[in-house]
Parts: C-alpha cells; sequence; structure tokens
C-alpha cells in the first residue's frame, strides 16, 4: 500500500472538535468558529453574515455546521450568501468537518462555519 502525505495550501485542517470547542491546527477554539484559507476566527452564529460575505472572493463553497444535528440555515442568510456567489452546504458540525479537511487537501476553494456539537 503506498501512503501520501497531506498537505494543506493556506488553510488549516480541523485537528478535533468536542462539546464547545473546535481544534484547528494544534489550537482550541471554543464555541462557534469560522475558517478557511483566511484564516480561523469566532463566528456570532447564524446572524453572522458579515465575516461569512467577506469571504465571497475568496471561497467556492460554504460548509455550516449546524450542531449535533442537521438543521435548515435561515433562508435570508443562504439567500445572501449565493447572491453572493457563495454556494452553501449544511450538515451536522462533524460532517462538515470531515468534509471541510477531505476538500482541504484537494486544494478546494473551500470554508467551514460551524456551531459547537
Amino acid at each position: 500500500m503506498r501512503l501520501n502525505e497531506v498537505t494543506y495550501s493556506d488553510a488549516e485542517p480541523i485537528d478535533g472538535y468536542g462539546d464547545d470547542f473546535f481544534r484547528i491546527g494544534g489550537k482550541a477554539h471554543m464555541g462557534a468558529v469560522l475558517t478557511s484559507s483566511q484564516g480561523t476566527q469566532s463566528w456570532g452564529g447564524y446572524e453572522d453574515a458579515a465575516a461569512l460575505l467577506a469571504l465571497k472572493d475568496h471561497i467556492d463553497v460554504l460548509f455550516v455546521g449546524t450542531g449535533a444535528e442537521v438543521a435548515h440555515i435561515p433562508a435570508d442568510l443562504r439567500t445572501q450568501l449565493e447572491d453572493a456567489g457563495i454556494g452553501v452546504e449544511a450538515m451536522t458540525s462533524p460532517a462538515a468537518c470531515r468534509t471541510y479537511n477531505v476538500l482541504l487537501s484537494e486544494g478546494r476553494r473551500i470554508a467551514m462555519a460551524a456551531l459547537p456539537v
């Protein structure tokens, strides 16, 4: 079996998550988080559309982690993001972490905004 080392370009991979934290690039971040090639920061949740829209020139797809359960994101938030040219995929936060890491390793232009599990 041949193993290839995964390298990440500008963004840091998600190393883990727990009840109220995400570990990204070896650092713990408490509460909701937004991560992309532009860095990692706290995220104010669904009301914090400005932080997501600021990424419009840097990403094609945003994965929204809705916590432990799958939920729809607010329709007005989805509309704002799609009008800005950002594709949106809502899923559980654990699924968003896994999907983010896979596509990040492929060099895709992505971001993840996630609520804690």
